[in-house]
């Protein structure tokens, strides 16, 4: 663990530089659940970093999706957790800075069912940070197709998340 935490905590941070200003979770606490969560799993068996670190990106994405309903939950619907898009998931950046990460979770999770590959390239690309060579190595498909499959994943988010069209 010593030899990612640095890693991790970078992730971490770029994930929270989305979240509003007065999020209350920091990116030390984000690691230290990942960490207990990847602790808590029996005898993982990791192919390689890429894969490590994907792993880290969904339950990161877990965490945060978890804190978002809880404090949703407690205002009533209110104040759910925000996260600004920048080029690293160009969805909606060029028409909206953030996007709910509930709204963003449900997308993703309707995608999933619909092609379980682009779900997890957009979990691996957007919540674990990975190149589209590391997702590409990660998911055993050749980078040319990692591409096309980002593309279009994000066209059907866009339209799923802004309600324009149906996806």
């Amino acid at each position: 663990m010593p030899l990612v935490y640095s890693e991790l905590r970078q992730l971490a941070q770029h994930y929270l530089r989305r979240e509003r200003s007065d999020h209350t979770l920091q990116s030390t606490a984000l690691v230290h659940e990942a960490y207990l969560r990847l602790a808590g799993q029996s005898a993982p068996q990791w192919q390689n970093r890429a894969h490590f670190f994907g792993i880290a990106a969904h339950l990161m994405r877990q965490i945060l999706v978890e804190h978002a309903r809880g404090r949703g939950a407690a205002k009533r619907g209110g104040g759910a957790t925000r996260i600004t898009l920048d080029e690293s998931f160009p969805l909606v950046a060029a028409q909206q800075n953030e996007v709910d990460v509930i709204v963003l979770d449900q997308a993703l999770q309707d995608l999933t069912a619909l092609d379980a590959q682009q779900g997890r390239i957009v979990e691996l690309r957007f919540f674990g940070g990975l190149t589209i060579e590391d997702t590409s190595e990660v998911l055993g498909i050749s980078p040319a197709t990692v591409k096309r499959e980002w593309v279009t994943a994000r066209a059907w988010l866009f339209r799923a998340m802004t309600g324009q069209g149906q996806p």
